[in-house]
């Protein structure tokens, strides 16, 4: 990704066809060490190619995957019983907190 994000840093800067030497440059100025290899199979794929139909490309096959929510019927009986479960451990919490009080042991935490 940083090796992709240089040459898109590249690319937005008027340098449409950025060399490896130009990535690492980038890459060196905030001081991230590069990879050859992985380098020059990003050079080597997006050689000759427009990075902006690249992107356009990219955004369609994205908007055929599926997204985002957990699913259809069940949203409404969700916080009713969230709430349940909230106020169960709210109550939890406060007995636990009673039985691991200093008074009730006889001694503090720094004594």
């Amino acid at each position: 990704m940083k090796h992709l994000a240089a040459y898109l840093l590249l690319g937005l800067g008027g340098n449409t066809s950025p060399s490896a030497a130009d990535i690492e440059t980038v890459l060196g100025a905030v001081g991230i060490e590069s990879d050859s290899d992985r380098l020059e199979k990003l050079i080597g794929e997006l050689q000759g190619k427009d990075i902006n139909e690249l992107i356009s490309e990219g955004s369609q096959k994205l908007a055929s995957v599926p997204s985002g929510g957990g699913g259809g019927g069940a949203g409404g009986a969700a916080p009713a019983a969230g709430g349940a479960a909230a106020e169960e451990a709210k109550e939890e919490e406060k007995e636990e907190e009673k039985e691991e009080s200093d008074d009730d042991m006889g001694f503090g935490l720094f004594d």
